[in-house]
């Protein structure tokens, strides 16, 4: 069945986009493979006499024929981009047609020089090794080394400035990309179209090998700038959500490190190719802190494809949340009894209740979440759609013997939430309006917050929702009340000048289960329903 015409430029921004990681990856791997097992055999390498490279070639040819393979994959892989490039909507017709005509062109006397050295050269660098005649090797090793790295690197070559223009018609590109390009393709022309030249001027062995080997790791480096400005057309930076820019509090060089690989779209979509692994936690000290706030003023924190919870008169309101704990050995299930090595850091989460309308499940979007541990952040903002973790520059949550709370939470220089909070115990009833206008009672209100088992996404690039399940049973009579003051300059943009309603909650056994992408049949462009909902939560009525 073909596609609509409103989901194929989406499917082909996706195929563009894992092509190149795909072609990324590879290459990657050939620059290794080089090192490994091709350099002690090819002209210019790191054999320092013609009869130590037949001998290699002869002693080794395993190792020849494995350290070829991601090359050929590689010319496999070029060929799938200029595919990609042609069915890509935003790249122009003329450059992806160049694109593929030099593909295809180089592809021949490459593979071709390829296949023949790992089989017949194979078989003729034995005879040599055997018999001390090298000269039968070395002449057709001057035809297949001028077929694969002069004629095939010389026509790659070609390929890779119209993969230039390509990109950079289409306005995927920067200025950064461009002093790259100039680099990158000037040394890699020594070794290739430098060959052409007439022979007295044709750069030495030694001097095409290290241009190789220089333009080659240049070349992934290429791959990796180009699929970050890629992957960032349809991932720009958003103000909340996991696309809202990272900032780590320390200021040094490993801040600035962190933060590049944080914020890097080329490593969240490598992230996405590992499954999601299960964690628990033994979480004590929960806290707390809603608001309820009108509507409208939350509607601009809903991401595309979900739809805001709203409650009370004709959906006036809606809730926002953060909550506060301490995690007890946060670590991936499968450690069993060794996740008691793991940390134990404050975590918070900030929320606002969501449904998704095409499919019915109600849960908890989250605008930020912070902890305090490096490794905890980074890990769930490479490896979580619906985790927009940020890393505290300080935590506490301290509660005394007599159950009054103090929370705070410290960003430093970085992008997580602040926070203070001092709160004591209180009774469980509701403040007046508008939390009369919105609940029965106290029980409602805890009825309605809770009970959320499920955490909502959505990635429109993707055409998709993502759910993120979790096992979090809490009985509404654990929920102890509190009262007290919450001050934070990030929550002010969210509830202004809300008054809170607070409990704490003193252990939860936390297990995050799976998450599960739920696809959509347009969501290239996904539409939020107009309409509101107007609902009373009643007593026991689960939010999920």
């Amino acid at each position: 069945m073909r596609e609509s015409a409103t989901d194929e430029p989406r499917l082909a921004a996706r195929l563009l986009e894992q092509v190149l990681l795909i072609n990324l990856g590879v290459h990657a791997l050939a620059l290794v493979g080089t090192v490994l097992c091709l350099l002690p055999g090819v002209p210019g390498g790191s054999a320092s006499s013609d009869g130590e490279r037949v001998a290699y070639l002869a002693g080794h040819p395993w190792l020849w024929r494995l350290g070829w393979l991601p090359w050929q994959a590689s010319a496999l892989a070029d060929l799938l981009l200029a595919a990609a490039f042609l069915r890509t909507s935003w790249i122009p017709r003329v450059p992806a047609a160049i694109v593929l005509f030099f593909t295809l062109v180089a592809n021949v006397p490459d593979l071709t020089g390829q296949a023949l050295w790992v089989t017949r050269g194979l078989n003729l660098a034995a005879q040599a090794d055997r018999s001390g005649d090298l000269l039968p090797y070395l002449l057709f090793e001057k035809q297949v080394y001028r077929a694969v790295v002069v004629w095939g690197g010389s026509l790659y070559l070609c390929m890779a400035l119209a993969w230039c223009w390509c990109f950079a018609a289409a306005g995927t590109w920067s200025r950064n990309l461009t002093r790259l390009s100039l680099l990158t393709w000037s040394i890699l022309s020594v070794g290739s179209l430098g060959l052409l030249l007439p022979e007295e001027l044709q750069p030495t062995p030694a001097m095409v090998g290290a241009s190789n080997g220089v333009g080659l790791t240049l070349l992934v480096v290429w791959l990796a700038a180009v699929s970050e400005q890629v992957l960032r057309r349809a991932r720009p930076d958003e103000k909340h959500g996991r696309l809202a820019p990272w900032r780590h509090p320390w200021s040094g060089a490993a801040g600035r490190f962190l933060e590049v690989a944080a914020n890097s779209r080329l490593l969240r979509a490598y992230g996405e190719w590992f499954p999601p692994v299960a964690f628990s936690s033994d979480i004590t000290d929960v806290i707390y802190v809603n608001y309820l706030v009108e509507a409208e003023r939350l509607e601009p924190f809903v991401p595309s494809g979900l739809d805001l919870q709203r409650i009370g008169r004709a959906g006036r309101y809606a809730l926002f949340t953060h909550l506060t704990f301490r995690h007890g050995h946060f670590g991936p299930r499968f450690l069993g009894p060794l996740r008691r090595i793991m940390p134990s850091p404050i975590h918070t989460n900030w929320r606002i209740y969501v449904t998704d309308p095409q499919g019915g499940q109600r849960g908890v979007y989250f605008v930020t979440n912070a902890i305090a541990s490096t490794l905890h952040a980074l890990a769930a903002r490479l490896f979580s759609e619906g985790m927009p973790m940020h890393p505290l520059a300080h935590a506490a949550v301290r509660v005394a013997e007599d159950r009054s709370c103090r929370i705070l939470l410290e960003p430093g220089t970085g992008s997580a939430p602040d926070l203070e909070s001092e709160l004591h115990p209180s009774h469980p009833v509701l403040p007046g309006a508008p939390w009369t206008d919105c609940f029965e009672d106290y029980r409602a209100f805890l009825s309605y917050c809770v009970p959320q088992n499920c955490a909502l996404s959505s990635q429109p690039w993707y055409g998709r929702i993502t759910r993120q399940e979790i096992t979090l049973s809490i009985p509404l009579d654990s929920c102890e009340p509190m009262a007290g003051t919450s001050h934070s300059h990030v929550a002010f943009a969210y509830i202004g000048d809300a008054v809170p309603l607070c409990f704490r909650v003193g252990r939860v056994d936390f297990c995050f289960e799976r998450e599960v992408c739920d696809r959509r049949i347009r969501a290239a462009v996904p539409i939020r329903l107009a309409v509101a909902q107007t609902c009373r939560p009643l007593p026991g009525d689960p939010a999920v």
